[in-house]
């Protein structure tokens, strides 16, 4: 077999296979062997024949393809491993001459996986974030526990923001009702955003018994495209104004919340609950940026091919997303004024950078000899049978060898990122 590997960019190659007599003599003594099990030869029983006999009673040309057939699908394999290249798809294969007997020539294409050549890991030059808790983010969380406890209070005033209202409203465009655009007794908390700019605000002011309407424009962006950008009318009458009366931030507060004793107790817990989320998205920060660092120090292509499956992967969540809110993928660039060519081309380069990453960290991995060991496969596949107990599909796929060997995978990947950030932390 002579091979002649040439690359055609940074991601493909083509090869060109040249196969001599002796290649396809092995090649046609294979497909002799499958093909006798179907003769029937006079004397002998279907398939029993001897080969050499059963050899003179095949189809000439069905040899012939069985054995082009065999001779490619064996060669090409070694061809791309003689060629140090590894394809990441079944090669585009390419017969140019075949004489039986005599030789095959085909050229076969593929996009492979590319070198990578590592910048230096262990001086990436990254500097984790110190995150400090401020004094108004435990003040927002307590005024949240405030907001829980509070009790509703009829109240003989105008509404203010922060109030409940109970109202009874109808919308209009040019004098026409529309559906979704009007309600009975409807509990709104003012400041809770659950309309339109201007409607709550609107309310600000009223007291119960007042009737009114509301001049209003829905956003060019919302999500009824029958509304979008459209002045609409709504009447308004105001039924009830609720107070919502909150508790002091004193030591029964603290009681009712869990096992503290005192204001200041709740008020430590929740300071060490915010330390806790801010160093966990500082450290998920730290290791984005170490691998946006790496993959910028080192050479690395992304082949079109992975480009594609990200960019489905990508689609397929967002369309997911979309899809528990009652939207399809449509729906999604609409709100948010894309075209599906603006969304690929804007999608294309995170995907591209995932790939690239993807690619950095294997070949990490591959280098330091880092991977997740059986254990660990085990103790994570334990865990995951748990959370879908109530599956029978998905524990049926946890069975499976190539989710195994994914779980092993993404445990390898994070391990590498621990190593990551280990060396770049001294």
């Amino acid at each position: 077999m002579k091979v002649n590997t040439k690359k055609t960019s940074d991601t493909s190659v083509e090869i060109k296979v040249v196969l001599g007599k002796d290649d396809l003599k092995v090649a046609e003594e294979k497909a002799v062997n499958r093909l006798a099990k179907d003769v029937k030869v006079e004397g002998f029983r279907k398939g029993k024949a001897p080969l050499d006999i059963a050899k003179k009673n095949i189809n000439p040309n069905d040899l012939a393809s069985v054995t082009l057939d065999i001779a490619v699908r064996t060669s090409v394999p070694k061809a791309f491993e003689e060629g140090k290249s590894s394809p990441l798809m079944i090669p585009n294969v390419e017969v140019t001459k075949y004489i039986p007997g005599e030789t095959v020539e085909y050229t076969a294409k593929a996009d492979i996986l590319p070198e990578v050549k590592l910048g230096d890991y262990k001086k990436l030059g990254v500097k984790k974030e110190v995150v400090k808790v401020a004094e108004k983010d435990v003040k927002e969380i307590l005024e949240n526990i405030q907001n829980a406890y509070a009790e509703k209070k009829v109240a003989k005033k105008k509404a203010e923001m922060g109030d409940e209202v109970v109202i009874d409203f109808e919308g209009s465009l040019n004098g026409e009702k529309f559906e979704g655009g009007a309600a009975k007794d409807f509990h709104l908390g003012l400041g809770s955003k659950q309309f339109i700019s201007g409607f709550e605000e609107g309310i600000v002011g009223h007291e119960s018994g007042d009737r009114f309407d509301l001049e209003l424009t829905f956003p060019k962006d919302y999500h009824a495209d029958n509304l979008a950008g459209k002045k609409t009318v709504f009447s308004v009458l105001v039924k009830q104004v609720n107070e919502n009366i909150k508790p002091a931030l004193d030591d029964e507060l603290a009681k009712k919340c869990g096992p503290f004793k005192t204001i200041d107790e709740l008020k430590a817990d929740i300071k060490k609950n915010l330390e806790a989320q801010n160093n966990a998205k500082a450290e998920d920060k730290f290791k984005d940026d170490l691998v946006l660092k790496l993959v910028e120090k080192s050479k690395v292509s992304a082949p079109e091919i992975m480009i594609k499956d990200q960019l489905n992967v990508i689609k397929n969540d967002i369309s997911a997303n979309a899809a528990r809110q009652g939207l399809k993928f449509e729906d999604y660039l609409k709100q948010t004024g894309q075209t599906e060519e603006d969304w690929e081309k804007q999608a294309r380069d995170i995907a591209e950078k995932r790939v690239k990453a993807s690619l950095c960290l294997q070949i990490l991995a591959r280098d330091e000899k880092i991977e997740a060991d059986d254990d660990t496969v085990d103790a994570k596949i334990a865990e995951l049978r748990e959370v879908y107990k109530k599956s029978k599909e998905a524990l049926k796929n946890l069975k499976e060898p190539n989710v195994r060997q994914d779980i092993k995978n993404r445990l390898t990947i994070e391990k590498t990122l621990d190593y990551l950030v280990k060396v770049n932390s001294k």
